[in-house]
């Protein structure tokens, strides 16, 4: 190590040489990218999950095993896509985007219909998937992308370019119809645009222009969507019909109590009043089989994600990980926030599922799949040495 004498006649100390680059080991969940927390807090959500599922759909243990192994493709998912680099992800936005428009045109053409809706694709003897769930990470990705190469806080020429890369997938996906999806995919592009520095004068005017369109979008609601809304003002108005679903799910929740009746002994659900209890509803399940107690040890469990998730988002270095890492987790948090107020009669029936806790393939593929795009832009940033 190379010598320097800062006075005459004095000992002369040892120079460190500049250090370039990283100067620390990267640890094992840097090398393999992935935040261990974040990782942790997810698989207790999974497997506390499947304990909910295995009362909720019956106690058909066919269904959690169903559910387990869609936890293992979208976990191995997640582990591929949390390799790329924010980079890469960058140069993928159009590419995904485009792509999943094809795929939503595809439905709109030769999609599979289920239960009244035209929402899905099928590979014979492969898959049967919903293209609309991977709008959920190719919009707000494509926003991202678009807005990063712009001058911030976006400009109205920026904001009406994103109004049409938003626009189209919406349109395509509430035709099928699926109001909830289109909803959640709005939103989650909407938090790119919040988190890009928008000014509250322009949030304001934005907010009065879309109040003003309530008219507009109540008049091509379909009839169903109509009465959810009207059942959610007064379910009482049929109870036997439209009400059914929220009666008895509220009824689910209060029966519970503070500690509730005990897993596998609510009557509510194992004699099945309760409808869509493995998906839409398993909210109520919980509430009742688990009570209070159950109910609010999930929702901090789904707060310690959000928070953690925030924390990553914070800590991204390029403006395009900053909003997209934003986006992905505030739509989660959307998620849980629409499904619970849902269930327990403080909004609308829309037909969202609980994250990771619900029955369903493509939904879980997309929200690991977005928890590996947060978990890839934070553990590709740039290490400064201590």
């Amino acid at each position: 190590m190379p010598m320097i004498d800062l006075v005459p006649g004095r000992r002369a100390y040892p120079v460190k040489p500049p250090q370039s680059g990283i100067s620390r080991k990267r640890s094992l969940w840097e090398r393999i990218h992935l935040d261990p927390w974040l990782l942790a807090m997810l698989l207790v959500l999974m497997l506390s999950g499947l304990v909910v599922l295995y009362s909720a759909s019956g106690q058909r243990l066919e269904v959690v095993i169903a559910q387990g192994v869609r936890f293992g493709v979208a976990l191995t998912g997640m582990l591929i896509i949390a390799q790329f680099s924010p980079a890469t992800l960058l140069r993928w936005a159009l590419p995904a985007y485009l792509v999943g428009l094809a795929m939503l045109v595809a439905v709109e053409v030769m999609g599979d219909m289920g239960m009244g809706a035209q929402r899905w694709l099928v590979i014979p003897g492969v898959v049967r998937f919903q293209p609309s769930e991977m709008m959920k990470l190719a919009v707000p990705m494509m926003v991202s992308a678009w807005l990063c190469r712009r001058e911030l806080p976006p400009r109205w020429r920026d904001l009406g370019v994103c109004a049409v890369l938003i626009g189209a997938p919406v349109l395509l996906i509430a035709r099928q119809p699926d109001l909830g999806t289109s909803l959640l995919v709005a939103m989650a592009a909407v938090f790119v645009i919040l988190l890009a520095g928008l000014s509250w004068r322009i949030i304001l005017l934005l907010g009065a222009l879309a109040a003003s369109a309530l008219p507009l979008l109540w008049m091509n609601m379909h009839d169903y969507q109509r009465q959810r809304v009207l059942t959610f003002l007064d379910p009482e108005s049929d109870p036997l019909g439209a009400g059914w679903n929220i009666i008895q799910s509220t009824t689910a929740i209060g029966s519970g109590g503070l500690w509730g009746k005990g897993w596998l002994q609510g009557t509510q659900s194992q004699l099945e009043f309760l409808p869509e209890r493995h998906t839409d509803f398993i909210v109520a399940v919980l509430g009742e089989e688990f009570g209070l107690v159950g109910m609010l040890a999930f929702l901090a469990l789904y707060l310690l994600i959000v928070c953690r998730g925030l924390w990553l988002a914070g800590a991204a270095q390029e403006t395009f990980g900053r909003l997209l890492a934003g986006s992905i987790i505030l739509t989660f948090f959307i998620y849980v926030f629409v499904n619970v107020g849902m269930v327990s009669g403080i909004l609308p029936v829309v037909g969202v599922p609980l994250p990771l806790v619900s029955y369903g393939g493509t939904s879980s593929v997309t929200l690991l799949a977005g928890f590996g795009i947060l978990m890839a832009i934070h553990s590709h940033r740039r290490l400064l040495p201590r």
